[in-house]
């Protein structure tokens, strides 16, 4: 049987987290070949995130520099095994039941890496129309760079064949909410293939600590500053 991991980033997740994990389809997905190991990142969380998710049976780890970024190095690195890779965040704004349909076009041959676009899926709330604004913008100026048909540069949920993180983790840095546009602008330049999924958004469940306007800027940053980079 396969391995896919699933790698669910936390700070102060308490609300979401059970509820992400009991929805990931894990039947389904052993139907389709999958062994699945549930792998949260807590990431200094004040409240009891590492106590529902243990719960709710995954595994935890724990890091204390803080940012989403430094979080997902981190489950990165501690992956030993896995032939697929899926991160999704843990306060049920992504569904988790639409996770064959990620994994599957990377298990078919299909692509190497697949990105959720809630642009072309269903939005439920759960983005303000400034946010949605921003992402349309980042994800032009990707396409425009890069020529990558990439329709949702800012989303949380991914799938990866492993061997790209294998690679691709050797070359990350941002600590932040600018991870998601350094690796598509280093996948891309890598030259892997990105296959974008439509996918559902909602509100999330808790607070969030996203600030639109600064990270936004970072975002912004981190797409200037590999302009130019080179593997």
């Amino acid at each position: 049987m396969k391995k896919l991991v699933v790698l669910i980033p936390c700070y102060n997740e308490e609300k979401g987290i059970g509820n992400v994990i009991d929805n990931i389809p894990i039947e389904s997905l052993n139907s389709f070949g999958y062994e699945v190991e549930i792998l949260v990142i807590d990431n200094n969380s004040k409240d009891k995130t590492s106590e529902v998710a243990k719960e709710h049976g995954a595994n935890v780890i724990f890091e204390e520099k803080q940012g989403k970024g430094n979080a997902v190095r981190k489950g990165f690195n501690h992956i030993k095994k896995a032939d697929i890779i899926v991160m999704i965040d843990g306060d049920l704004t992504y569904n988790p039941k639409e996770m064959i349909r990620i994994i599957e076009p990377i298990d078919s041959g299909f692509c190497n890496v697949v990105i959720g676009s809630r642009l072309c899926g269903r939005i439920n709330g759960g983005m303000s129309k400034f946010n949605r604004l921003g992402n349309w913008f980042f994800s032009f100026m990707v396409r425009l760079a890069y020529n990558e048909n990439v329709t949702d540069v800012c989303t949380g949920y991914f799938a990866w064949n492993h061997k790209v993180i294998k690679e691709l983790k050797k070359h990350l840095t941002s600590e932040g909410f600018s991870l998601e546009m350094e690796m598509l602008t280093k996948m891309s330049k890598m030259g892997y293939d990105i296959f974008a999924v439509p996918i559902s958004y909602d509100n999330r469940m808790g607070q969030s600590t996203l600030r639109p306007a600064k990270d936004g800027y970072r975002i912004m940053k981190t797409w200037v500053k590999y302009l130019t980079w080179k593997p």
